[in-house]
């Protein structure tokens, strides 16, 4: 992959606290998820996981955009690195002490899921002001690489500190946002818009507003809400892990690495032979292959088909994150960039964690596997209707701001 993002110096330091902050919170979805399905033994459990940390994105989609736009993404980020470092801290203390109850635990992440949802909109809008348009494709790129990279090294360090113990995982955890922090401290403050710095009550609807009238952006975020809420299996890994494949903490780690290798070597192959034109179509076949790869998961009771079926899973979706992610950003006036990927976050949200909500509740009432096989389904479905509902969309074709 072509490295030119990497010569400006602010998307560097950018791209690396956005890395290590990645990487601590993989470290604690893996150890508290192991944890607290050894705790309870219940699938719901890991699927309350999911929506304590959607909650209160949903919540405060119409002020963390806002606040991003009028006191600065930098700041906001800064400020959200804070509180998931406290709530991170909260957590080694509580495994410190021993636990009960998840109740602590879900008290936690609720509190970590608050900064998330500042952290997000603002980690998102920064970005297209640290590299020149030219760079942008290939910045938002290795921004999603950032993303995967972290999702392998994340879950596999994550499982085996956990074996060490609770509390190394943890740890390891808060001294990684320490380091994201110091790294995000040397990146200059980018400008505010004039007419965006007062926060009125209509100003919060922006956000909605675009995107509502801009089909395209509808389409693009709509299409990953949807899919990953149906099709995501992350949840289940722990069940898989321990009662389906047979496998360890360790095991539960490879299982959680395995979409973001497969993720990795996509963006390699993207940056080799970058998406020239049919964007739009491209992204709906990799969301339909998304599908049915989960499909094949659901079905294998075999550790390295599982393993592979993973890793493909991963490498349909960074498709779909790249050209996704691309159009929007390039589509987005940067009056209401704040807004609108405020709007975006609550759309990852649910389709990422409410989508766990889903498959712990799918898996409690008629099964594991069939969950996910049902969800593999609907996201192939997804992507045959998003076609036809959405042909803006559709017939997208360049990732270079041409229109």
């Amino acid at each position: 992959m072509q490295l030119t993002a990497f010569t400006h110096r602010s998307f560097l330091c950018y791209w690396l606290a956005r890395f290590f902050a990645t990487f601590a919170v993989q470290i604690i979805s893996v150890a508290v998820g192991w944890q607290i399905y050894d705790l309870t033994h219940d699938p719901l459990d890991l699927g309350i996981v999911g929506m304590v940390q959607f909650l209160p994105m949903l919540l405060l989609v119409l002020v963390t955009g806002s606040v991003a736009d009028r006191y600065g993404y930098r700041k906001v980020m800064l400020v959200a690195l804070v509180t998931e470092l406290l709530s991170i801290a909260a957590i080694l203390l509580f495994a410190w002490h021993g636990l009960r109850t998840p109740l602590p635990i879900f008290a936690a992440l609720t509190v970590l899921a608050v900064a998330r949802a500042f952290f997000g909109p603002a980690s998102q809008s920064l970005v297209v002001f640290l590299v020149p348009k030219q760079d942008f494709a290939n910045a938002i790129g290795w921004n999603s690489s950032a993303w995967q990279i972290a999702t392998i090294v994340g879950p596999v360090a994550g499982g085996l500190l956990y074996g060490v113990d609770a509390t190394v995982a943890y740890g390891t955890s808060v001294v990684l946002l320490a380091i994201s922090l110091s790294l995000l401290s040397l990146i200059p403050n980018p400008p505010t818009p004039a007419e965006i710095r007062k926060i009125t009550f209509a100003s919060l609807f922006d956000g909605l507003h675009f995107i509502r009238k801009e089909k395209l952006v509808l389409g693009a975020i709509s299409l990953d809400l949807f899919a990953v809420l149906l099709g995501g299996a992350v949840a289940l890994l722990p069940v898989y892990a321990r009662d389906i494949l047979l496998l360890g903490p360790w095991g539960l780690g490879l299982l959680r690495a395995a979409p973001g290798i497969g993720g990795v070597m996509m963006g390699v192959m993207m940056g080799l032979w970058p998406i020239r034109d049919h964007a739009g179509r491209i992204l709906l076949v990799f969301v339909g292959l998304f599908g049915l790869f989960t499909l094949g998961f659901g079905l294998s009771t075999v550790s390295w088909l599982s393993i592979v079926l993973l890793a493909l899973v991963g490498a349909a979706d960074m498709v779909s994150v790249v050209v996704r992610e691309t159009l929007l950003q390039l589509w987005t006036p940067d009056e209401v960039r704040g807004r609108v990927n405020a709007v975006n976050m609550v759309f990852l949200g649910a389709s990422n964690e409410l989508g766990e909500f889903r498959a712990g509740m799918m898996a409690a009432w008629i099964g594991v596997v069939p969950a996910v096989v049902v969800g593999g389904i609907g996201a192939v479905g997804v992507a045959a209707l998003w076609a036809v509902f959405f042909p803006s969309l559709r017939d997208a074709r360049y990732l270079d701001g041409r229109r």
